[in-house]
């Protein structure tokens, strides 16, 4: 490990996407996945999930609640900020990594289904924070994702000065349906290699 990497994760924080909550089957798949390797693990509701609206809140309300959320995880779990990995599906993961990229302590990002861009919208790109993203980052997506291209992401991801992994989930949509074990066990695998 060189002087300038984040340490090894210890915790994970999930924060789902923006059609659902803390209980989205994805992100409970991971949790559990996860918690079995001895890490401490917590699932976040956004704010406007809570209120019971269905339509989020801007993204510096949602940012502002990746970053509440860490704090409580690194504080019930008795350790620093940066030993957490942070993530989640969708917007979830999305706001996870602009929280780090406004400075957030992490020890890596876990990014399922990341929405590039709106769906038949690939001008409207998802990406002017990923230069300052500089932790180890995960890419989990289905190869008919209509929210990025498996080509598009790559070519993205390539302005990202951290080390960056991408797992191809084949025929998999947005949704990654029926995928959620697949999905836990890559990203508990990678979480392994980072320790």
């Amino acid at each position: 490990m060189t002087p300038s990497s984040p340490p090894p994760p210890a915790a994970l924080l999930l924060a789902p996407g923006a059609g659902a909550g803390r209980d989205q089957p994805a992100l409970v798949a991971i949790d559990e996945a996860v918690a079995r390797l001895g890490l401490a693990t917590s699932r976040m509701d956004f704010p406007y999930r809570l209120a019971g609206r269905r339509v989020p809140d801007r993204a510096p309300v949602l940012v502002a609640a990746v970053r509440h959320a860490a704090a409580e995880l690194a504080d019930a779990a008795g350790m620093a900020p940066d030993r957490l990995a942070l993530g989640g599906r969708s917007m979830g993961g999305r706001m996870c990594s602009m929280a780090v990229a406004e400075g957030l302590p992490a020890a890596g990002l876990v990014l399922v289904s990341y929405p590039l861009h709106p769906p038949g919208r690939p001008e409207k790109l998802r990406t002017e924070h990923f230069p300052a993203l500089e932790v180890p980052c995960l890419f989990v997506s289905g190869t008919r994702d209509a929210f990025g291209t498996p080509e598009e992401l790559e070519e993205a991801t390539a302005a990202i000065p951290g080390p960056v992994t991408h797992h191809w989930v084949d025929g998999g949509d947005h949704g990654l349906r029926r995928r959620d074990e697949a999905v836990a066990q890559v990203v508990a695998g990678w979480l392994t290699e980072l320790r």
